[in-house]
């Protein structure tokens, strides 16, 4: 057991017995709660029997009060008076009078069932007289009327000759003519007053029956016994127990106060004491009968305990497992990452702290890296954006992004400043110089336009460009004069001469490399005539009978093909026709010169190209040959457009067949991989060799969803054909296609589907039975 539970996660370990310290708290003070309601229902019990024993000690006491009225009724009786002093040597026996003295008692005998059976005996006379009858000696009373195993000697002495005073005889049993009793028997000597020798005695017979009915609360609610013993300690009568099993109780209650429950075996002995009569009134009640109510407090908190302890331990675990999923997981992919064993022997916690903060610390250091590269970056966008290497808009808006650059127009101007310091550019002095002057100008700049993108340009040179919404055609005059002002003040505070060259406004971004081109041009135009201030390039005089073709303009035509932008290319070559054609006059040398250099521009594309497609190669070879120099340069604008188009649309075939190589492979790993919980886009990426970012697009241009959703649905295809299987539970399949959790399955199933895992379930069941 112990090495079953050392197997168990640790973090599961951890979260289990936190769950069960929780819920042992509620249980203990549910314990105490328990014991308290125990006890109370115990005192409560106490309490009652106590209460139901002193009712039946407070009613015996009024029954006996009722008896001893009864005599003092006789006592003050006149006509009994007159029979007590009666003697019966001096006259006659006084009939009338026991007759009339005979029914006035009856009356009593028929009012209180205490009373049904007593005498009177008349000691002068030696009558003894009952409510029915008269005896003319006491023997013959006796002989009828005896108590069993007492001698009349005995029982005249006690009970007839002696004086006694409320006196109550022990439970005796007493025989009859018709019938045998038990009985207490009490004894009053009248006259009340008559210590010695006393004139006539009233005994009365109480049938314990009678008197037990006063304790048959304590045996009939509880099925105890109860018995009560006088000053003597001798048993006046008892219930439910006879006087040998009385006589082996011992550490029976005193019933004096402080002294009235004791504990003994399985009963509970309780005993009261009448303080005037000396009478100590016992009950014996089982434990059982006084704990009913404290038992189903007890079976009903034990029941109750057990299903919250059982529920809690089921929540426990699965609120553990819940809780300690996530984390083994985590734990789980940073070993594989680290390369560690799964079941290394790690501190969780401290485990995952630890990379965590290492995972911090790299990608704070990271941040810091590429916010020390910003300006970079930027610097890099605005050169890449003056010399036209943007070939598309996504291109352009994904760099811009990155750059955390705002194009705000597709329109302005492209320029170029430099800065003539005088020095040379072989010592540090220079170079401090140099940087001190571009950061005034670039400072300059910025001030003069906030939104104007500026960027160095070699040692003694900045590039700035100004967009806007619209042309800038109307503004042009006031671009000039501001730039014109700028030179003269950065000459009047830093004596500073600064040239600007500016190129001819451009009305896209595609033409921005045109545009700085031209500012370059209008620069060097410059630099030879030594002209300050601002330099336009329709002020700066060309040599028409050259053609143009820079370096530049073939690089953005040469990447603009290879990018498959077989509009933009022909955009391009259309501006160079133009300023060949239209703004120039070319010779016919320099005309041959121009088309075989934009032939040799389409033969470097053919080196450049990747494949060994001989045939296209070998066509397109054919067709760059046909070209002449002198059919028109409609013909030449055709005859390039057909082979810009051809060479395209091979690249637009490559780029399409590469991706769909690209999906199908994304397919089959997802075919293979799809029941891998941890699958991320990075594994799929890794595995077909391809940035993440180009996997997703492909994906997502290719079959109209994203590779998620695409796994989602195979994940739920999958499991449609294991819920067929009846023997498989729903826990397994959402493990086996790749969810971590059944709840998770449930919800994807749900989304998928329309219903439940259950419901498809039992409704392919329904189709296979129809």
């Amino acid at each position: 057991m112990k090495r079953v539970w050392l197997n168990i996660s640790p973090v599961f370990r951890r979260f289990l017995m936190s769950y069960l310290i929780v819920l042992m708290i509620p249980l203990i003070a549910g314990y105490v709660s328990y014991r308290t309601s125990i006890d109370v229902a115990e005192q409560s019990s106490l309490e009652t029997s106590i209460m139901s024993l002193q009712q039946s000690k407070d009613l015996m006491e009024r029954r006996l009060a009722e008896v001893q009225g009864f005599t003092k009724q006789l006592a003050i009786n006149q006509d009994l008076a007159r029979l007590m002093i009666a003697r019966a040597d001096e006259q006659d026996y006084d009939v009338y009078g026991l007759w009339k003295m005979m029914r006035d008692i009856s009356n009593y005998s028929q009012t209180n069932d205490f009373l049904s059976n007593f005498y009177i005996y008349l000691r002068n006379s030696h009558l003894v007289l009952t409510p029915s009858t008269v005896y003319y000696r006491p023997e013959l009373f006796y002989e009828s009327n005896h108590y069993e195993g007492m001698p009349f000697k005995t029982w005249k002495k006690n009970f007839l000759e002696k004086s006694n005073l409320s006196m109550v005889v022990p439970q005796h049993d007493y025989v009859t003519k018709t019938h045998k009793q038990t009985v207490v028997t009490f004894v009053q000597s009248l006259p009340l007053n008559s210590f010695d020798t006393p004139l006539a005695s009233v005994v009365v017979l109480i049938d314990t029956k009678k008197m037990s009915a006063s304790l048959s609360g304590i045996t009939n609610q509880y099925g105890g016994w109860a018995f009560v013993r006088n000053h003597e300690g001798e048993t006046v009568m008892s219930e439910g127990i006879t006087g040998s099993a009385i006589s082996k109780i011992t550490n029976i209650p005193s019933g004096k106060p402080g002294d009235i429950s004791r504990a003994a075996d399985d009963m509970l002995l309780i005993s009261i004491r009448d303080e005037l009569s000396g009478w100590v009134y016992t009950a014996g009640v089982p434990k059982a009968a006084l704990m009913i109510n404290a038992n189903r407090i007890k079976n009903i908190t034990g029941l109750l305990t057990a299903i919250s302890l059982i529920a809690g331990l089921v929540i426990g675990l699965l609120l553990a497992y819940r809780s300690s999923a996530p984390i083994n997981n985590l734990m789980n992919s940073l070993k594989k990452q680290l390369g560690l064993e799964l079941s290394t022997g790690i501190q969780d916690y401290d485990f995952i702290a630890g990379n965590i903060s290492s995972l911090i610390a790299s990608n704070r250091q990271l941040e810091q890296e590429l916010r020390s590269q910003v300006p970079l970056i930027r610097d890099a966008f605005i050169k890449r954006l003056l010399v036209g290497e943007f070939y598309n808009g996504e291109e352009l808006a994904a760099a811009s992004a990155q750059a955390g650059v705002t194009i705000k127009g597709d329109a302005g101007y492209a320029g170029l400043a430099k800065m003539n310091t005088f020095g040379g550019s072989d010592s540090r002095e220079s170079l401090a110089e140099s940087s001190v002057a571009r950061f005034i100008v670039r400072q300059s700049l910025v001030e003069a336009d906030p939104d104007m993108l500026v960027t160095d340009w070699g040692q003694d040179k900045l590039a700035f460009l100004l967009l806007r919404t619209s042309k800038l055609a109307p503004d042009e005059a006031l671009v000039m004069q501001k730039l014109q002002d700028l030179a003269g003040t950065l000459f009047s505070h830093y004596h500073m001469p600064v040239q600007f060259g500016m190129g001819r406004p451009f009305e896209s971004l595609a033409d921005i490399g045109r545009s700085f081109g031209e500012a370059a041009e209008a620069l060097d135009y410059a630099a030879f005539t030594d002209e300050g201030g601002v330099i336009r390039y329709e002020d700066s005089s060309r040599d028409a009978s050259l053609f143009y073709y820079p370096i530049e303009t073939e690089t953005r035509l040469l990447n603009t093909i290879k990018s498959g932008d077989g509009r933009e290319a022909m955009r391009i070559l259309e501006h160079i026709a133009k300023r060949n054609f239209t703004e120039r006059e070319l010779s016919r040398e320099m005309t041959e010169q121009l088309i075989g250099e934009l032939k040799g521009t389409m033969l470097k594309l053919l080196d450049q190209k990747a494949g060994d497609d001989h045939e296209f190669t070998d066509n397109l070879q054919y067709r760059i040959a046909q070209i002449q120099p002198f059919e028109g340069i409609d013909r030449l604008l055709g005859q390039m457009g057909e082979l810009i188009d051809l060479y395209c649309s091979m690249i637009e075939e490559k780029k399409n067949a590469l991706h769909h190589q690209t999906v199908r492979q994304v397919k089959d790993y997802l075919e293979s991989a799809y029941g891998d919980a941890d699958l991320t886009l990075y594994h799929i990426a890794k595995q077909v060799g391809r940035p993440e970012k180009y996997v997703s697009t492909v994906f997502k241009e290719s079959e109209g969803e994203h590779w998620f959703d695409y796994l989602e649905r195979l994940r739920i295809d999958k499991a449609s054909e294991l819920l067929l299987n009846r023997a498989l539970k729903i826990d397994d399949i959402a493990e086996r296609v790749g969810y971590n959790s059944a709840h998770s399955f449930r919800r994807a199933f749900k989304r998928v589907r329309g219903i439940s895992p259950s419901m498809f379930r039992e409704a392919s069941e329904l189709g296979d039975a129809r």
